[in-house]
């Protein structure tokens, strides 16, 4: 059996996914498991291993990405057989020498995982989760603006003597969040890279040493999941509940380096986080020595009041790094995001920037701080809550009237998505198969979790036009019925005859 021939070691600055992960490679090569032959389940190893799920898919995937196993829907992993292992693995059975390897080092295995496949999201179909109103962008508003500020451009911008962020832009951005998020900002702190994936990666990579412990929303951010693990970071599952992440029921004990939250808008299940509680996140915080890293990827989408305090203006100064982008509130292909940053972290991960090359167009930035400081930034915000409001709504409303008790949801408050919970058993990762099959690029629910039990769907609407609403509430209805989801739940009842509605 494989789980006799894996030792773990929990105290060990490797991860667990890499140490099962190396004990199933070294098991081929040296002829302790048979070649063509079948590997447990992620949950059967998982199981016997007292490791959560995740981690096993996450060693599993390692292997598939190196070409040693394969893995198929409904059928136990199996390793390769010798015609199809690569070259490094041939005669590497009892008695011979592996041959040295040519091919990706363990870090770069783990940064090659593809984190986002287990969704069952279809890059480009309709309500893909975070993608923001296409339609909604000011292409000829913004077209001028990015002409003008091109042609002002002078001097060192051009080159490479600003590497933390086109100093005009790092001033409006500091004006703007400190009247707008409450946060101590000043242009020193702020640095510019071009996606908060690119942020996190960063931040990662200069503030944690391989082992050390994160915490990290459950379910969350899959790319904050892909970079910490990437920087073969120990992560550790953080509950949430109707208030958010809750670190009071973590241990202590390894101390976290850093806790990732998203207190404005939690992803993906929508729910703000209340003063209490952010309160408790950063007295848990102070207690364990940890950083807190605060992603507040679309505050700005707020529907009703104003956005609550951001966890950096409320907590001690040097305690929290602010994540904020443009890909919502513009779009992902301008790639620009900020960090905000404690004053004595600011050089060094300029610093980092210069290394890694983590540099977002100057041209870019040029037009965005033009755009804050004209004031077209607010005014354009302004439109697009009222779009994304009317559409999140008639997306919520067109999933209940279709699919009835089948799902839980309410009207969104906020963003560009929203969570769908089923309120019966099913296998979510099938259904979004089987709607995006139709057109759609909906994600699993369940595959945004580390241990949280969760079964649904995450749906974006910003993006939506007319008739989407309903074709992709038809189209869930119809993935259920495939899956055999439908026996599960009661459909709706017409509101004129008190009979079920044909659900289709």
């Amino acid at each position: 059996m494989l789980e006799g021939l894996l030792i773990l070691n929990r105290g060990s600055a490797v991860p667990l996914p890499e140490q099962i992960y190396r004990g199933v490679r070294a098991a081929i090569s040296d002829g302790r498991l048979a070649l063509g032959g079948r590997l447990p389940s992620s949950r059967a190893l998982a199981a016997s291993l007292s490791v959560s799920r995740n981690t096993v898919n996450a060693a599993y995937e390692l292997l598939v990405a190196e070409g040693v196993v394969s893995v198929r829907k409904g059928a136990a992993p199996r390793i390769l057989d010798e015609k199809r292992l690569p070259p490094r693995f041939g005669g590497t059975q009892a008695g011979s020498a592996p041959a040295p390897s040519a091919g990706l080092s363990a870090r770069g295995l783990a940064m090659a995982v593809d984190h986002w496949g287990a969704t069952e999201r279809k890059r480009g179909g309709k309500l893909e989760p975070g993608t923001p109103g296409l339609d909604c962008f000011p292409q000829d508003e913004w077209a001028r603006t990015l002409r003008r500020a091109t042609r002002g451009l002078r001097g060192g911008a051009l080159f490479y003597d600003e590497i933390a962020g086109y100093g005009q832009l790092r001033q409006a951005l500091a004006r703007y969040l400190v009247e707008e998020r409450g946060l101590r900002a000043s242009p020193e702190r702020i640095i510019v890279t071009p996606s908060t994936q690119a942020s996190l990666f960063l931040l990662a990579s200069i503030l944690a040493d391989p082992g050390d412990t994160v915490w990290l929303e459950d379910p969350g951010y899959l790319g904050a999941r892909a970079a910490f693990l990437a920087a073969g970071l120990s992560v550790r599952p953080m509950p949430v509940d109707a208030d958010g992440a809750d670190p009071s029921v973590m241990p202590l004990d390894p101390p976290p380096r850093l806790i990732y939250v998203t207190p404005s808008h939690q992803y993906p299940f929508g729910v703000r986080m209340p003063l209490e509680r952010r309160l408790m996140v950063l007295e848990r915080a102070r207690a364990c020595g940890g950083l807190v890293v605060e992603d507040d990827y679309d505050s700005e989408f707020l529907f009703a009041g104003r956005p609550l305090a951001a966890l950096q203006g409320l907590g001690h100064d040097g305690q929290t790094v602010y994540l904020g982008t443009f890909s919502k509130a513009m779009l992902p292909g301008l790639r620009c995001a900020y960090m905000v940053v404690p004053e004595d972290l600011a050089p060094a991960l300029a610093r980092t920037l210069r290394v890694t090359g983590h540099f977002a167009n100057v041209a870019t930035q040029a037009a965005l701080a033009d755009f804050i400081e004209s004031g077209r930034y607010r005014a354009h915000l302004r439109r697009i809550r009222e779009t994304y409001e009317e559409r999140g709504c008639a997306l919520a409303a067109a999933l209940r009237s279709r699919l009835g008790n089948a799902v839980g949801l309410s009207d969104p408050v906020g963003g560009v998505q929203c969570a769908v919970r089923f309120n019966m058993p099913c296998n979510d990762k099938a259904v979004a198969a089987a709607a995006n099959r139709r057109g759609f690029g909906v994600a699993a629910l369940s595959a945004y979790a580390l241990e949280a039990d969760v079964c649904g769907l995450v749906v974006g609407f910003a993006n939506a036009r007319e008739g989407d609403a309903e074709a992709c509430a038809i189209a869930i209805a119809e993935a259920l019925a495939e899956t055999g989801g439908q026996e599960a739940y009661a459909p709706p009842l017409d509101e004129m005859t008190g009979r079920g509605c044909r659900v289709a």
